[in-house]
């Protein structure tokens, strides 16, 4: 059975909300992937846009921070990972996806 990765921008207040326990829980948010699904490109458009939204949150709070207008730094130091954490991960699925296509290219020849 194959599920697919929803967007990043479906993400609760915390980042571990469909982990509990030991085990992988899934949420309402993860679904399977079926014929009429817009596939890989949907869901990485997506990702990246959830990735911009969450660096801009976090350099609105960068700013707030340094201005002196942000009440607890601790919301600038979780938008700030939440977005670093974001970045590798779009980073190693960029990576993959161009091995990938390097390995198809490479049994062609």
């Amino acid at each position: 059975m194959a599920f697919a990765i929803s967007p990043l921008t479906a993400l609760t207040a915390s980042p571990l909300a469909g982990v509990a326990g030991t085990g992988y829980l899934p949420t309402e948010t993860t679904r399977v992937s079926g014929p009429d699904d817009g596939g890989f490109g949907v869901s990485l458009t997506g990702a990246i846009e959830g990735l911009q939204e969450a660096q801009e949150t976090s350099d609105a709070l960068a700013v707030k921070a340094v201005t002196g207008d942000l009440d607890d730094v601790h919301d600038y130091t979780v938008a700030s990972s939440e977005a670093k954490v974001m970045l590798e991960l779009t980073a190693a699925v960029r990576n993959k996806a161009v091995d990938a296509f390097t390995e198809i290219m490479r049994m062609q020849a």
